[in-house]
């Protein structure tokens, strides 16, 4: 029997305050509930003086990285500095000297997880990763234990609180991109540098981790085709309005059934019906479906101190629990044995067959519409609606928006580079894809 599970925080800002505060102030309810004592042996960070807002004691804090790296006591490792460097030479050095690990770092664990995963198999230590995707929302633990038994084969998210919250107040109140933006920035809920949340790259991260989980196939970064919301513009949210979509940046994990895995994020109208279209502000959904459990949405906030700080604590007593009872390794990180994950097939973002939106912007004069079908008809691209509205006031330009019946992706860009290239053609056209969500829940 252990008495005492001994725990060390690397960095000490938002998310390290919330987890450390946790540990702290539910220390009776956790031993309570993992059968030992969890002991905050040690928080290491650059500023261990500015007061985080609850008693810490200061024997523990520490600036000195090797303070924990080099305690033989140090059972637990949580790393929450974030980025790559040099979060990656921490964790692999905490796993070399014997200790479990604990990391929230989506972006690392999307980019050089597998290192890290199989330095933790032949070391036979754990690995914690359930605050990486969803914040407080427990997917992470939902696929690897409560949907075992399922082979699923769909994958869906809304992700990113920070583009959740632009999209809702865009739809809300009209407003323009670049003004909620500010706003979301002024609010705190959009970093000064905001690329990663709108350009859908810190979804790619999120996605990368659930799909190599959901189909045991090694998903890397570089295999998720991405785009952000940067372009959506008020009247597309409008349109999907008036057409009974809403816009959201989902993320799409589908195995389909000839074994090959189609992993996108981008803009997508989902119809107003649909459960995830209802998932507004900075608010998170995953959404799995498993062929014996159906349809799954698990929902919640995903990000913020004390959310992302209860997921890391999860972790952290789960570990505790398998050392009480001497059965590490109990659960895979990546619920199944590292060395039986293989490569992953790929489906080409070409290939894709999905239904379309296009905004095209042009000049107000006869036989544009014709020219533009004409362009669509030669690339097999078949027109299910047109929506033509004048010009705005001393605006030289007019709207076109079309809606397409299912079309392939590859020819849809044929046909669109043809198209802005185009004297009547006034702007980049607006695409945006619009999802069967029956055809992607079909397991």
């Amino acid at each position: 029997m252990k008495d005492v599970v001994n725990v060390g925080i690397v960095g000490f800002g938002t998310v390290g305050s919330g987890t450390a505060k946790i540990l702290l102030e539910q220390r009776h309810l956790l031993e309570q509930r993992a059968s030992t004592a969890i002991n905050l042996k040690w928080i290491c960070d650059k500023d261990i003086t500015t007061d985080r807002g609850f008693p810490v004691p200061e024997n523990i804090l520490t600036t000195d990285i090797n303070t924990l790296l080099d305690d033989p006591e140090l059972d637990i490792f949580v790393e929450l500095i974030g980025g790559i460097e040099p979060a990656k030479t921490f964790i692999l050095k905490a796993i070399e000297k014997g200790k479990h690990v604990v990391t929230a770092n989506k972006a690392l664990l999307a980019t050089h997880g597998f290192e890290i995963f199989e330095a933790a198999a032949k070391k036979g230590v754990e690995i914690g990763i359930e605050a990486s995707v969803g914040g407080g929302i427990p997917c992470i633990k939902a696929l690897k234990e409560g949907l075992v038994a399922n082979n699923v084969n769909t994958v869906l998210g809304i992700m990113n609180g920070t583009a959740n919250y632009i999209l809702t107040r865009m739809t809300q109140e009209g407003l323009p991109f670049q003004e909620v933006l500010k706003q979301a920035q002024e609010l705190g809920y959009a970093e000064a540098d905001p690329t990663y949340d709108v350009e859908g790259i810190d979804t790619a991260h999120k996605l990368a981790i659930m799909s190599t989980l959901a189909f045991g196939k090694k998903i890397e970064l570089s295999d998720i085709y991405t785009e952000g919301i940067s372009k959506i513009e008020p009247m597309d949210i409008s349109f999907a309005t008036e057409l009974g979509y809403s816009i959201k940046l989902l993320a799409i994990g589908k195995k389909n059934s000839q074994e090959t895995i189609d992993v996108r994020i981008h803009p997508t109208m989902i119809p107003q019906d649909h459960l995830l279209s209802q998932v507004n502000g900075a608010f998170n959904a995953v959404y799995f479906v498993g062929d014996s459990v159906g349809k799954v949405m698990l929902y919640g906030m995903g990000a913020g101190q004390m959310p992302t700080g209860s997921a890391i604590v999860a972790d952290v007593v789960d570990i505790a629990r398998d050392l009480v009872r001497g059965c590490i390794g109990r659960v895979p990180a990546l619920s199944q044995p590292f060395d039986s994950i293989g490569p992953a097939s790929i489906k080409p973002v070409e290939s894709v067959l999905c239904k379309y939106y296009f905004r095209f912007s042009v000049k107000d004069k006869p036989g544009v519409l014709a020219k533009i079908s004409g362009i669509l008809g030669k690339e097999d691209i078949s027109i299910h609606s047109v929506v033509q509205k004048g010009r705005a006031h001393r605006s030289s330009s007019v709207p076109i928006v079309m809606l397409t019946h299912e079309a392939r992706e590859g020819q849809v860009k044929k046909a669109l580079k043809e198209i802005d290239s185009q004297d009547f053609i006034l702007d980049e056209t607006m695409i945006i894809r619009i999802e069967d969500m029956k055809a992607l829940e079909e397991s």
